[in-house]
């Protein structure tokens, strides 16, 4: 049993909300970019929704901070918080194993025992296998969809599009990721690692004909990724700048989450809050993973274990 199920819970995180009012008689905007002003502490969300973040399991000891057999206890832990809790659905953020096609028949069970509807990002570690057996064996509509929910447009995007990995050697996609790396290379840019990948012009026009959509309809837009694409960081997209031109070209987009760097990050960026998730599969003992409850003017995350708790307020 890990910690997050016994002390970290709802009930701590509305106890902080009152402290934080009896204190000040309503939360104050503090340094943290992330703090919000609000006035009501037993307001209750729209909705919510769960985040698991680099789960990667693998029937393999310990390596450095990895431990990955630890993940199954991890992910039914976060799956009965889940349930517990009532989410309305929930995303695992992509690497859901380390390795070994065999390693899904294990800890996909785990994933599916959340009641409410499950979505998959595809990461880098789940090319154990050619792209469509994997969206095949994880029930996915295709490597990027969209679906919406509460009014809310929630498009996931697969970061692996243009890589080495999930690309036969020969193939147009292996020869664009090949060229888009070299260039990086060349140029010495700290997100040139052959862990990474781009997003193909197919999918960036995908993506801007699905934002313009939910802005016609007035639906805000929360985006899921597997790579991060701001702040700058190693573990970055390829093309994260082209990535980050379709996220602004309208002003629906309220957030991004990503796994792909198991120490976190954050970063705010023209009304936009990107938010990298630490993975679960780090440390033997300490869970993570995340509640996003959804408000009119805000996204409050309620980290559990190793993961913080957030306030990200909507600018637009």
């Amino acid at each position: 049993m890990f910690l997050d199920r016994k002390n970290m819970n709802r009930f701590t995180a509305n106890l902080k909300r009152l402290s934080m009012i009896a204190a000040f008689g309503v939360a104050v905007v503090a340094s943290n970019p992330t703090a919000a002003v609000f006035a009501k502490s037993d307001e209750k969300p729209k909705f919510e929704f769960g985040l698991a973040p680099d789960v990667q399991y693998s029937d393999y000891d310990p390596s450095g901070t990895r431990f990955y057999r630890n993940s199954v206890d991890k992910l039914m832990d976060a799956s009965q918080t889940f349930n517990q809790q009532g989410v309305g659905f929930t995303v695992q953020l992509g690497d859901l194993i380390d390795q070994d096609f065999s390693s899904f028949s294990t800890i996909l069970p785990v994933y599916n025992m959340i009641n409410s509807p499950k979505y998959h990002v595809l990461g880098n570690h789940d090319f154990a296998a050619p792209t469509d057996t994997v969206i095949d064996l994880l029930g996915m509509p295709s490597e990027y969809y969209d679906f919406k929910y509460k009014n809310w447009r929630f498009v996931v995007l697969d970061t692996n599009d243009l890589s080495f990995y999930a690309n036969f050697k020969g193939s147009e996609k292996y020869e664009q990721a090949e060229a888009m790396y070299n260039s990086l290379k060349e140029s010495g840019a700290v997100n040139a690692q052959t862990w990474n990948g781009g997003v193909s012009n197919d999918q960036l026009t995908w993506l801007r004909s699905v934002l313009d959509k939910a802005a016609k309809t007035n639906e805000k837009v929360v985006v899921f990724s597997h790579m991060p694409v701001y702040p700058e960081n190693e573990h970055n997209v390829w093309n994260s700048e082209a990535v980050i031109k379709e996220l602004e070209a309208t002003d629906n987009v309220v957030a991004y989450f990503n796994g792909h760097n198991h120490a976190g990050n954050y970063g705010a960026k023209n009304g936009i809050h990107y938010v990298n998730l630490k993975g679960m599969v780090e440390t033997a003992d300490t869970n993570s993973y995340s509640i996003v409850e959804v408000y009119k003017d805000r996204l409050e995350i309620e980290g559990y274990g190793r993961e913080e708790d957030r306030i990200l307020t909507i600018q637009n």
